[in-house]
């Protein structure tokens, strides 16, 4: 059983919101990224993705493409993304869920899986850098980074409650935004990650930029890009880390 990552599938199944209008890349999206993802991804297998699932503003508008990715191979951990409007509560997402028999999605949020030989855990994260938002009316962004840093602790502590001490997992953290992105960190994540000593942390949001490399290493950690674009919407493979046997 494998794991893969993917972020931004930007679905547009009820809104009339498609993403091909940003690149040649997207031209047929949709279609490509369910092509691929049924030639790699088996029925035992995990897919995380990392935010901007759905354009739905709520969960009627966004039931057509949470039904799409259900009928996909695998087990989906979703997380939250910035264009993820139809996002609500666990309880109300988990009761959704159940009411319209989408067995294959689970929420990633303030919380942990156990997945194969990982830990996953993550939350939205946030650019606190007022110059790289793009927002409405007077925003607090100490207040959403320190919401954000609440939500990736209380995540982090349930990934640490589910270790096996005779036989310990690596820890991975799945964020909406990138930590760290040109001359910008957060500096607040990034001293949470440090904290928890994690070594590897998958991002999206970044679009048509295809000639960055997929993966930067920043005081240590090893920070991945895997919008769907930039992966040219091809789940990617997670492969085990040699922790506990170094």
């Amino acid at each position: 059983m494998s794991v893969f990552v993917i972020a931004d599938t930007h679905l547009s199944g009820h809104v009339n919101k498609s993403m091909e209008k940003f690149g040649a890349r997207w031209t047929g999206y949709t279609e490509k990224l369910k092509k691929n993802w049924e030639a790699i991804v088996n029925p035992e297998d995990t897919v995380i993705i990392p935010g901007d699932i759905s354009w739905g503003l709520n969960f009627e508008e966004a039931l057509a493409d949470l039904t799409w990715l259900d009928r996909l191979p695998g087990t989906k951990l979703l997380g939250k993304g910035n264009h993820d409007f139809w996002w609500a509560t666990m309880n109300k997402m988990q009761n959704f869920f159940a009411e319209h028999e989408l067995t294959t999605l689970r929420i990633l949020y303030n919380n942990a899986y156990v997945v194969e030989d990982f830990i996953v855990c993550g939350t939205r994260g946030w650019f606190n850098d007022e110059k790289q938002q793009v927002v409405v009316g007077s925003v607090d962004y100490a207040k959403i980074v320190n919401r954000e840093v609440g939500r990736l602790r209380l995540s982090l502590e349930q990934a640490r409650s589910l270790q096996d001490p005779a036989a310990p997992r690596e820890i991975l953290v799945f964020l909406h935004f990138p930590p760290v992105f040109g001359g910008f960190e957060c500096r607040e994540i990034l001293d949470l990650l440090h904290e928890y000593g994690i070594r590897h942390c998958y991002y999206g949001h970044i679009h048509s930029s295809y000639r960055l490399p997929r993966t930067v290493t920043y005081e240590g950690i090893e920070l991945t890009l895997v919008s769907s674009d930039f992966l040219n919407f091809i789940p990617m493979l997670i492969l085990p880390d040699s922790i506990g046997n170094e």
